[in-house]
């Protein structure tokens, strides 16, 4: 036991935590008693994330032949039903054993034809809620019927085992990441695939220099409209992009490319859905989740885990083992935490005080899962990497267990997007105070890494609009071209640059760009439903925009490219937060360094400045290495790139003088 007067590292880095320091301190106790008792019990937290080769279907090699098994503690029979019985609901019963567990074993003599690869299957439970077929709740894969639109579990034994390429990643780079929907990354009307992503976009990622993939909607999920984020089956790839196999050539493919992949893991609800989900499955309305209000999310309308239950723990700890080691994911990002970490799951709630992280509805079996959690993943891949989607800011979030914290490698800079959307919609570009956009961006924890984006999927579904719409809107229809001159598309193509710029050198220690917004993909995102007549148009990504060469996307895109390329081979993400040079309110001017390299941004809308100067920490001479104004980037081509720019003194601190355009951002480095 931590005696509540003991400072963990969390609290002692932060004097504003000491009020907490009793809390923290539990916390931690409450995480350490729980993880002693998994040890205890099942050897070793990974030996407890094991449940995935247990339960489901799993093959017997000592007694050749399969079994099946599930955690069902309050029902009263259940059977095993599929096309190897002809669908009979009473011909093969399971035998309930301990643990409210039951299992049924089918000799591989007697079932090796009809127990078969693709072959379909059901569990029938009878219960106090009556009698259904249900998946299995451990099943590897489900499939659609296209007739019926039932949800069916599939018998996956394929004939050869997929090889691995087993490729060396740099897991020591800094994070820049491709977030992706595989579904809607083709141009064509309709659903893409893994194998079409793995050949067609792959080599896209690779070349804009982005090392990390982030996939969204890989979790089986009944409706496609949810983003993937109603989730049905977790253990299940979804069958809408292709087979497990294919799954596993794109992250093999992404392997040999240097590319990481991250796997949006949702733990923090699960479908509602009786037939497809988890919901009900016993019939004892509280077997996986959280019995009546306390179990369902209103604003979600969906089911919420009961993390306090043995079962429930081992369930998700295993699912998390089971894509690392099954699909060799490198790592994952926890959709939802803030909902996860309290009660009220963060409902129209302000994160105004550190009461409200510590003493105000926080679910502490959700904060113990949350640090089992982490704990696992990294003693399974030291190297992988947990971000998570938390708009609350709790503190310690991305500290280690021990240190007083939740494990989390990184967070999202949630309020970075908000925040450019915020004033894009409600003030005019004169308004801008360069002093709030500075502290947006640099307002984080102390060695707690953030990952900055200025959008992702949220800013571009449909109810909001990717930053380049809100610049540019329906002028993007009609002014794209090259040849044609509009000021509307000028002002959104020079700040959707500058912004951009702003983010990823200024707002954490990572980056994040959504699918296409790299080049200012038009309009919004909407998946097909009863509303557009189920249409696929604006459910894809339309690359051709970006590879006709007579269109200013291409500009955005070559931008984004050396922004990366510059970011990357000065190490700026894994250097020390920026230090201010310049503050100019009048000229919308702000000028910091951040690893050797000067960054100048003037926002101002029409004030171009000449001989603008302004201090800097170290004499010598100085060259422009990224231009956002360069006619290669669709800029005015104002700025001569060829001047070598030397610091002055007056006998006192040294200045650099330069020509500052209007809506542009340049990067200096020394040279001499």
């Amino acid at each position: 036991m931590l005696s509540n007067n003991r400072k963990l590292p969390l609290v002692a880095d932060d004097p504003w935590l000491e009020p907490y320091n009793a809390e923290i301190n539990n916390r931690f106790d409450r995480y350490s008693k729980v993880l002693e008792n998994i040890e205890a019990v099942a050897g070793s937290l990974e030996n407890f994330a094991t449940g995935h080769l247990w339960y489901g279907i799993t093959y017997d090699t000592k007694k050749k032949g399969w079994y099946y098994r599930e955690w069902a503690p309050e029902a009263h029979a259940l059977f095993l039903i599929g096309d190897f019985n002809n669908w009979n609901r009473g011909s093969h019963p399971l035998k309930k054993i301990d643990g409210g567990n039951w299992e049924i074993f089918l000799p591989a003599s007697e079932y090796k034809k009809t127990f078969v690869h693709e072959s379909k299957l059901k569990v029938h439970i009878v219960s106090k809620n009556g009698s259904h077929d249900r998946i299995p709740a451990y099943i590897k894969r489900v499939i659609q019927d296209e007739q019926s639109k039932d949800f069916s579990g599939q018998v996956w034994l394929p004939e050869k085992e997929f090889k691995w390429s087993e490729p060396a990643l740099d897991s020591g780079q800094s994070l820049i990441i491709y977030e992706c929907h595989i579904g809607m990354a083709q141009e064509k009307e309709g659903v893409g695939t893994y194998r079409e992503f793995a050949d067609l976009v792959l080599p896209r990622v690779k070349n804009g220099g982005y090392n990390t993939l982030q996939m969204m909607a890989i979790q089986e999920h009944p409706y496609y409209g949810s983003y993937g984020y109603h989730v049905s089956n977790l253990f299940c790839p979804t069958s809408r992009f292709g087979t497990p196999e294919d799954l596993k050539y794109l992250i093999d493919k992404a392997h040999q490319l240097g590319v990481m992949v991250i796997m949006d893991v949702i733990h923090s609800h699960a479908v509602k859905n009786f037939a497809e989900g988890l919901s009900d499955f016993d019939g004892s309305g509280h077997q996986y989740f959280h019995a009546g209000g306390r179990g369902f999310h209103e604003l979600w309308d969906s089911k919420l885990f009961d993390y306090g239950k043995w079962e429930v723990q081992q369930f998700l700890l295993s699912n998390l083992r089971y894509w690392l080691e099954e699909f060799h994911f490198d790592g994952f990002r926890f959709d939802g935490v803030t909902s996860l970490m309290y009660f009220h799951h963060g409902n129209y709630m302000d994160f105004d005080h550190y009461d409200k992280f510590f003493l105000h509805g926080v679910d502490w079996d959700a904060l113990i899962y949350l640090q089992l959690a982490n704990t696992l993943i990294h003693r399974i891949d030291k190297n992988a990497i947990s971000i998570a989607e938390d708009m609350s800011g709790m503190p310690g979030l991305c500290r280690k267990p021990e240190e007083g914290g939740i494990g989390f490698d990184y967070r999202l800079g949630m309020g970075i997007p908000d925040y450019w959307i915020k004033i894009l919609k409600e003030k005019r570009d004169e308004d801008w105070d360069i002093y709030e956009l500075w502290n947006v961006l640099t307002n984080r924890r102390w060695k707690e890494n953030t990952i900055a984006y200025a959008e992702s999927h949220d800013q571009a579904l449909v109810g909001d609009k990717t930053l380049a719409f809100w610049l540019m809107d329906k002028e993007m229809y009609w002014h794209m071209s090259k040849d044609d001159n509009n000021v509307v598309i000028d002002r959104g193509m020079a700040l959707h640059k500058l912004l951009r710029l702003f983010t990823i050198t200024l707002g954490g220690e990572a980056y994040l760009n959504f699918i296409g917004n790299e080049f200012g993909h038009p309009e919004w995102i909407d998946f097909p439903r009863e509303g557009n007549n189920w249409s696929y148009k604006y459910a894809r990504r339309q690359w051709s925009l970006v590879d006709n060469p007579d269109l200013k996307y291409q500009f955005l895109a070559s931008f984004d490219k050396a922004m990366i390329e510059c970011v990357q081979e000065n190490k700026l993400l894994k250097a020390e937060q920026a230090q201010q040079l310049n503050m100019d309110a009048a000229n919308k001017v702000i000028i910091f360094e951040r690893n050797n390299l000067i960054f100048l941004f003037n926002f101002h809308p029409t004030n171009s400045i000449f001989d603008y100067r302004f201090r800097v920490f170290v004499s010598g001479k100085y060259k422009v290495v990224l231009n956002s104004d360069s006619i290669k980037f669709g800029g005015h081509g104002r700025i001569d790139e060829s001047i070598v720019y030397e610091t002055f003194s007056n006998f006192g601190p040294e200045f650099l003088s330069i020509y500052l355009t209007n809506r542009t951002a340049l990067v200096l480095q020394k040279i001499g």
